[in-house]
């Protein structure tokens, strides 16, 4: 049985943005955040240390106003949860509209490039792509693998192509051979019954916004670990979809009163053209 890692303060500190700052063009007040994350059971130095580590790898930006700090997003932080939101709410779990194309991105590099061959294989990994064979790394679907690449400055070193299987090839083999099937079975069937009781039971205005966080943030990282792969290939008894559905039902009914509580607590103010660097 897959045993999950306590999630993140920065997975934490994303899902949140994502759900209080994205698309509104306002900074949050670091009191706010402390507040919250204080509902989850994170200390308020983890969060103070989250948010600098945050601000100088770019993902967040620094506005005073008076004697408060409060934070915004970055491009790059913004674009990472453009493609969180899209993720959770468009192409969902259960990938049933499949045309038959496979991504294939073969590299060769040198034996001392291991550390250039890591941040490759992480990143293929985080793209959806499994390793058909030690050079050769295979996705479902067309997946735009150039960015990264370029990113990692292995343009040179990379083939990146579209294919099709041929007739009578056993995909439902080579997914199993590729892919982890049943560690990724696990991480949905530990998603639901841990939130399935959620489900029924009524939230209450303390704890639904802090428990709203950490549902979506643990949901993110189950699909993030997903690379989608077409469901007719997958067993019949895949639990993506009933995981899904655990999912949507419980954030549901815990929005209205997580709404409330961040209307309540969570202080906003706009966003300035030119972010405090101090």
């Amino acid at each position: 049985m897959t045993t999950e890692e306590p999630l993140r303060p920065q997975s934490l500190m994303l899902t949140f943005l994502g759900d209080q700052v994205l698309g509104r063009d306002v900074c949050v007040y670091s009191g706010s955040v402390i507040d919250v994350f204080g509902r989850v059971g994170v200390g308020e130095q983890a969060t103070r240390s989250t948010l600098t580590r945050m601000v100088n790898r770019g993902l967040l930006r620094r506005q005073r106003e008076g004697r408060r700090m409060y934070f915004g997003l970055t491009g790059h932080s913004e674009a990472v949860l453009r493609d969180g939101e899209r993720r959770i709410w468009q192409t969902g779990a259960v990938n049933r509209h499949w045309d038959g194309t496979w991504t294939l991105l073969g590299f060769s590099l040198p034996e001392s490039w291991q550390r250039q061959r890591h941040d490759l294989r992480s990143k293929l990994t985080w793209s959806g792509f499994g390793p058909l064979f030690s050079g050769l790394w295979i996705a479902p679907g067309e997946v735009d693998v150039s960015p990264l690449v370029t990113e990692l400055g292995l343009a040179a070193h990379v083939k990146i192509f579209r294919a099709h299987a041929d007739t009578g090839m056993d995909l439902e083999a080579m997914i199993e051979e590729t892919w982890s099937l049943r560690e990724l079975a696990e991480r949905y069937e530990a998603f639901a019954n841990r939130w399935h009781p959620w489900e029924t039971r009524a939230p209450d205005a303390g704890t639904a916004l802090g428990r709203r966080l950490l549902l979506q943030a643990e949901w993110l990282r189950v699909i993030r670990a997903d690379p989608r792969l077409p469901v007719k290939h997958l067993p019949d008894d895949w639990p993506a979809e009933e995981a899904e559905k655990t999912f949507r039902g419980v954030h549901e009914r815990l929005t209205p009163l997580a709404r409330e509580t961040a209307a309540q607590h969570i202080d906003v103010v706009p966003t300035r053209t030119e972010p405090d660097t101090a």
